[in-house]
């Protein structure tokens, strides 16, 4: 999913105001800690943070091809989530489909489903036939080989089997326990909501050690006019 986030001309606040709703943004206030500290309505607040996270959305869509070792699992998000369950325990929630770069960034795509054709399509489309791919033993991931892709190693979590040596899926696995545990603090997120909310977190994850608010100013200066 692409946000086409320039259609968004011109703020109607001061550089001033906007620069400080940016800072507390980075800073990772809530929107009533935001409206507080700027004298902003709180629903003027909440307009300007969905322009932030349909910048940052857009952005994150736009990231570099992924390449060297490489992990994909996808997750259920929801409150109906069975553990264990893959397809049905996904019934009601929404499922997401995630790609990372150990040592580097992720990448995550809302899907339908998790058959091979949905799956396989994002793969080739972001990572590189050279990478190195780890995966659990979905049946979906059984092509992978066959698109291109010469190195794929499996974990089969059914073994009661986590690692192997280097063969894992820890660093997508630690990903999703960092975005669900965000995502529990706004109290449950509506389907047209959680795709913004879910690009924060893959943007706060994979930037983590650098300075957001600088980032944000940049990314941000040509698309929110003040």
């Amino acid at each position: 999913m692409t946000v086409n986030y320039k259609r968004f001309v011109r703020a109607r606040i001061s550089k001033a105001k906007f620069r400080q709703i940016l800072r507390s943004f980075a800073l990772d206030l809530t929107a009533t800690q935001i409206a507080a500290l700027t004298n902003l309505n709180r629903n003027t607040v909440n307009r300007y943070l969905t322009l932030i996270r349909q910048t940052i959305a857009d952005f994150c869509e736009h990231e570099s091809p992924f390449a060297g070792e490489i992990e994909l699992d996808e997750s259920y998000f929801g409150s109906r989530y069975i553990r264990g369950k893959r397809g049905r325990g996904a019934l009601g929630n929404t499922i997401v489909f995630g790609i990372y770069k150990r040592n580097g960034k992720v990448y995550t795509e809302i899907v339908p489903n998790v058959r091979k054709d949905t799956l396989m399509q994002i793969v080739t489309g972001k990572v590189s036939l050279q990478s190195v791919i780890h995966t659990d033993g979905f049946r979906s991931y059984d092509s992978i080989v066959h698109l291109g892709y010469q190195k794929h190693y499996r974990i089969i979590h059914s073994d009661d089997k986590f690692a192997i040596g280097s063969n894992h899926i820890n660093g997508i696995e630690g990903f999703w326990g960092y975005a669900k545990v965000r995502l529990v603090k706004f109290r449950g997120l509506s389907k047209n909501t959680f795709y913004l909310h879910l690009k924060e977190c893959e943007f706060r994850f994979n930037y983590r050690n650098e300075k957001l608010y600088s980032l944000l100013l940049k990314i941000t200066k040509d698309n929110i006019v003040i």
